[in-house]
């Protein structure tokens, strides 16, 4: 009897021991800094091939406000080419980031302006959780709608000279539109991402990523109407590669 107890008293032990001690899986890897000293760029040019469509004249005259003083005349932005070089292109990593890299903390702020009755600029690229100030540099009303799908929409009116307002998206999406429903012609596009690794392309259609880690990716120039175009690169440790794009009319809509 006293050797049936002692056998279940040892047996209680163990299992209270066991329980008691915790299931530890492998140890978490911490997340490693990007170095500056190895980083790279790619730049390039995007280009259009052929004749592209004539940017249609705006016609701002429904509201006297946008047409006071010397405006320049308005003209849509869509395929805005300056001797065969393609402007307001959108040009990110899409894929081949290795996400346990800590990425430099983004700008304070990116900036949209309302001038001339036209946005300024005309893309515009950001990172989920950064500020956007939206400013009314005109001396009209405008009304601000944001029509995104992934992120929540908003849609304000800003008074002229009003003060800045401030907004984010806390979600990573391609070519938000944004549009003043006071002045129908008015409209940009928003790009907002999870890294900081993008750039819009200039007049003369340059652009330029910096800050990059050394590896292999998707690199995509995104375009509002033409679509997306992706090539595979590789760059090295502190390594400059020159990388292109081009569009032409046949893939102008």
């Amino acid at each position: 009897m006293k050797l049936r107890l002692g056998l279940l008293l040892l047996f209680f032990l163990v299992g209270c021991s066991k329980n008691e001690t915790p299931v530890s899986g492998p140890p978490k890897q911490a997340a490693a800094k990007i170095d500056p000293a190895t980083t790279s760029t790619i730049s390039g040019i995007i280009t259009f091939d052929g004749e592209p469509p004539k940017p249609p004249p705006i016609d701002m005259s429904q509201d006297p406000a946008c047409v006071m003083g010397k405006v320049p005349p308005n003209y849509g932005e869509a395929y805005a080419v300056n001797k065969g070089h393609l402007q307001n292109v959108y040009v990110y990593i899409k894929e081949g980031l290795i996400w346990d890299v800590i990425a430099p903390p983004p700008p304070p702020r990116a900036v949209l302006d309302q001038k001339g009755c036209k946005y300024v600029p005309h893309v515009l690229g950001m990172m989920v959780g950064q500020q956007l100030e939206v400013r009314n540099s005109d001396p009209a009303l405008h009304n601000i709608h944001s029509m995104a799908h992934e992120n929540s929409g908003w849609n304000v009116s800003q008074y002229p000279g009003g003060d800045a307002m401030e907004k984010t998206f806390d979600k990573p999406e391609l070519m938000i539109p944004i549009q003043c429903n006071n002045h129908p012609w008015m409209k940009m596009y928003v790009n907002v991402s999870t890294h900081p690794f993008f750039a819009v392309t200039d007049a003369n259609g340059k652009f330029t990523i910096s800050g990059l880690p050394p590896g292999t990716y998707t690199l995509a120039a995104l375009h509002e109407k033409m679509g997306e175009k992706t090539i595979q690169i590789t760059v090295g440790p502190k390594e400059s590669k020159a990388s292109s794009f081009s569009f032409s009319s046949s893939d102008a809509k």
